[in-house]
C-alpha cells in the first residue's frame, strides 16, 4: 500500500518539445484532503503537467516532491506505486481487449490478484457499485462509445487504491444526478485520505467540487486561488485571457418542412443479440436544432451511424429531403446532403497522416473546380484550403500540415470548415465540443448556430446539458435506443432532462 501523500509540490517544472516550450516554470502544489481544479484552454499545458506527474514524461527542470522529499517518476508504475494514479482524456486502453481485462493489465502488479480475472471481476463489481459507474466488463472496448470508455479508465484507476487522483474530464460520461453523486463521492473520498487534481471545462462543475483553481496559459501558471472568491466568469476570462460570450439561439416563430425523418428505425448492436435501436423516430426540419441528449452508451453512436450509411437498419425509414436513403451507402448519403461532425474527430472525422488540404477536400475531391477529368486542380485546391483555414481561423503552420499535429479544437475547425461549407440539407454534429475549451467551444457553437441560421437542419448529439439548452430548438432524450420524450428547449429544465437521461418517463415520479 502507498504511504499517504500529505503534501504534494511540482517545483518550477520546464518541459520542452521540439520548437514548442509546454511548459514554463510552473509550480503547483497539493495538500491531503484537497480538491485542486486545473484549468487552461487546449495546449495551455494541463496534460503535459500531469504527464509529468503521472510518469509519461519526465520534465527537462524542476522537481517533484512527496511530503517533502523529492523522488524520480520516470514511468506510471512509478506512480502508481506511490499513490498517484490519472484518468486520461485520451484513454489508455487495448480496443481488442474486454473490459474486464484491460482493468487486470492495470493490475497485474498487484500480487494478490495475479490476473486471476473472477477477482478482478469481483474487485471491479464493488467499486462499480460503490461508486455508482455502470460498466460492461465483458465488452470490448472497442464495442464503447467514447463516454463508456471514460468510465471504463474511471473505474480502472479506482481499483488500484491510489490516493492522489488526477482526473481528466472525468463527468462527459455522466447525467447531472450522476455528476452530482460523483461531486458528493469525492468530497466524501477526500475527507479519508485522498486528494485529487480535477481537470474540466464545466465551470460549474469546477466551482461545486474544488477548493482552489490553477490555470495555465501558453505553458504559464497565470492564476492559482480560492476558487471561492471568483465566478465562472472570472475564470472562464482568465482561461481565455479575454472574455467569453456564450452563443444562444433566438426563437423562431415558424420553421421549414422536415429535412431530416428518422422513422421507427430499429438496428442491431455491436454485440450479437442487442438492439441498439429499438423503434427510435425523431425529425428535424429546416432552419432548427434538435438536441439528442442522454449517456453515453444509450445507442447515440448507432444512431449516427445509421443515418449516415455505416450500420445497417432492420426495420424503419431514414428520409432526407423526402428521400428514402435507408440503408445507402456513406457516399450515396453525402452525395444526396448530409453532413457530419462524428464523435471520433480524430480517426472518423480526419485521417490524421493527410494534410489539413486534403482533409479539406476529402469529400468533394473528384468534383469540378477540385478535379477536371480526373485529374486534381492543384491551384484550385490549394486556393481553396487557404480560404477555409482563414475563415474558419484554424491555427496551422500551413495547409500541408498533417491533421495529427493540430489541436482537439483546430481538427474540429477542420471538420467543421469542410462539412458547413458544402451546404448540406441536414448535419449530424456528435459531441462537437467533448474535450474543448472554452474558446473552441463558443466558436463551435456560433458555426452551428450560423449554419440554422442558413436552414439547415441539425440534429445535435450532446450530453452537455448547458450546450442542448443554449442551442437547441427542441431536445429529444434517448434511453436504450428510444426517444422518451421531445421537449420543446423553453419547456426543459436540468433536471427534468437527467431524469429523463436516466430512464425515469416525463411526468412520472
Amino acid at each position: 500500500m502507498a504511504e499517504i501523500i500529505d503534501r504534494l509540490e511540482m517545483n518550477h517544472i520546464t518541459k520542452r518539445f521540439p520548437g514548442v516550450l509546454a511548459l514554463d516554470d510552473v509550480t503547483i502544489h497539493l495538500r491531503k484532503g484537497e480538491i485542486l481544479a486545473l484549468l487552461g484552454e487546449n495546449g495551455a499545458g494541463k496534460t503535459t503537467l500531469m504527464n509529468v506527474l503521472y510518469g509519461l514524461y519526465h520534465q527537462d527542470e524542476g522537481s517533484v516532491l512527496i511530503n517533502g522529499q523529492e523522488v524520480q517518476i520516470y514511468e506510471p508504475l512509478d506512480a502508481l506505486k506511490r499513490g498517484i494514479g490519472m484518468v486520461h482524456q485520451h484513454f489508455m486502453l487495448v480496443p481488442n481487449l474486454t473490459v474486464l481485462e484491460n482493468i487486470a493489465l492495470g493490475m497485474y502488479q498487484h500480487s494478490e490478484f495475479k490476473l486471476d480475472l473472477e477477482r478482478v471481476r469481483g474487485r471491479v463489481k464493488e467499486v462499480a457499485e460503490r461508486y455508482n459507474l455502470s460498466v460492461k466488463p465483458d465488452a470490448y472496448i472497442w464495442q464503447l462509445s467514447v463516454g463508456e470508455q471514460q468510465r471504463v479508465e474511471l473505474v480502472k484507476v479506482l481499483t488500484l487504491g491510489a490516493n492522489v487522483l488526477i482526473l481528466d474530464e472525468p463527468t462527459a460520461a455522466l447525467t447531472p444526478q450522476q455528476t452530482d453523486a460523483l461531486i458528493d463521492l469525492l468530497r466524501q473520498t477526500v475527507l479519508q485520505d485522498t486528494s485529487i487534481i480535477f481537470i474540466s471545462h464545466k465551470l460549474n462543475e469546477v466551482k461545486a467540487i474544488s477548493d482552489r483553481v490553477a490555470v495555465l496559459r501558453n505553458g504559464k501558471l497565470v492564476f492559482d486561488g480560492n476558487t471561492a472568491d471568483h465566478s465562472a466568469a472570472d475564470l472562464a476570462e482568465k482561461m481565455a485571457g479575454r472574455e467569453i460570450k456564450y452563443p444562444k439561439i433566438q426563437k423562431k416563430d415558424e420553421y421549414g418542412v422536415p429535412i431530416l425523418q428518422v422513422q421507427n428505425v430499429w438496428a442491431d448492436g455491436d454485440q450479437e443479440g442487442t438492439d441498439s435501436l429499438q423503434g427510435l423516430s425523431v425529425e428535424v426540419r429546416a432552419g432548427e436544432i434538435v438536441g439528442v441528449a442522454g449517456v453515453s452508451g444509450n445507442g447515440q453512436r448507432e444512431l449516427a451511424d445509421a443515418i449516415n450509411g455505416i450500420r445497417k437498419i432492420k426495420e424503419g425509414r431514414i428520409v432526407l429531403d423526402g428521400e428514402d436513403i435507408s440503408n445507402h451507402s456513406p457516399q450515396q448519403i453525402i452525395d444526396r446532403g448530409m453532413g457530419y461532425i462524428p464523435e471520433d474527430r480524430l480517426h472518423e472525422g480526419t485521417i490524421p497522416r493527410f494534410s489539413v488540404r486534403e482533409n479539406l477536400i476529402m469529400k468533394d475531391y473528384r468534383r469540378a473546380p477540385l478535379s477536371k477529368a480526373l485529374f486534381l486542380r492543384k491551384g484550385e485546391i490549394d486556393s481553396r484550403s487557404e480560404s477555409l483555414v482563414k475563415a474558419f481561423n484554424v491555427k496551422t503552420p500551413d495547409i500541408q500540415t498533417s491533421c495529427a499535429s493540430l489541436s482537439g479544437g483546430n481538427i474540429q475547425k477542420v471538420i467543421l470548415a469542410r462539412e458547413i461549407t458544402r451546404k448540406p440539407k441536414a448535419l449530424l454534429a456528435a459531441y462537437p465540443i467533448r474535450g474543448l475549451d472554452i474558446g473552441a467551444s463558443e466558436y463551435v457553437h456560433n458555426q452551428l448556430i450560423q449554419a440554422r441560421e442558413e436552414g439547415m437542419a441539425v440534429l445535435l448529439i450532446s450530453e452537455e446539458l448547458d450546450e442542448l439548452l443554449d442551442l437547441c430548438d427542441r431536445i429529444a432524450v434517448m434511453y436504450e435506443g428510444k426517444i422518451l420524450d421531445v421537449l420543446p428547449r423553453e419547456e426543459c429544465t436540468k433536471q427534468e432532462l437527467g431524469l429523463l437521461m436516466a430512464g425515469v418517463a416525463h411526468g412520472k415520479e
